[in-house]
């Protein structure tokens, strides 16, 4: 993409970003605005993949700093607490601050859609936009020219299919113990 052309999508997507109401306003229909602004299609994998990275980047400078902690008034007891904690408690709490701490690469797919991770060699999860609605897709994926295309083998799911998914998975994870104490 020619670097004009990346700087009029780039100030075309944070102008309507900037005036857009964030509760209603999705990656979709910035694209659509843009491109009808714009008379440039960009839902191509040409474009999809930079328009959601000026969409990501202006969220991330949008959110609010976390607040700091106020300072226990009482050093003592703030010492004795601590002293009290579980050895466990504190590694969690390190693992957390070491999590905030590295830089997360986020990582997309040829058709510009967020891989979120990696099952195997040809399985991954990722995060589509499909006509106006977020999907997490499970697939397989198979190699053709050069490019990790999605096969058919796979599934997608809608934010309530998922949410309704994710409150199942302790019940599945049960199922699973189960199951395999069972075999053995």
């Amino acid at each position: 993409m020619e670097p004009e052309t990346r700087s009029r999508i780039e100030e075309t997507v944070l102008e309507i970003l900037k005036s857009a109401d964030m509760e209603n306003m999705t990656e979709f229909k910035v694209r659509k605005m843009a491109s009808d602004k714009l008379g440039i299609n960009l839902s191509t994998p040409e474009y999809k993949p930079f328009v959601r990275q000026v969409v990501e980047t202006f969220l991330q400078s949008t959110e609010e700093p976390e607040p700091e902690p106020e300072p226990e008034p009482d050093r003592k007891k703030a010492n004795t607490e601590v002293a009290e904690r579980e050895p466990k408690e504190e590694e969690e709490e390190e693992e957390l601050e070491e999590d905030r701490g590295k830089s997360i690469v986020k990582e997309y797919d040829d058709d510009g859609d967020l891989i979120i991770c990696r099952l195997s060699d040809k399985r991954k999860v990722t995060i589509q936009d499909f006509r106006g609605k977020t999907l997490v897709s499970i697939r397989e994926f198979y190699r053709k020219d050069g490019k990790e295309l999605p096969s058919s083998k796979g599934i997608s799911l809608t934010a309530e299919q998922w949410a309704a998914f994710k409150k199942n998975v302790p019940a599945i994870e049960d199922s699973i113990l189960k199951m395999e104490s069972r075999l053995m």
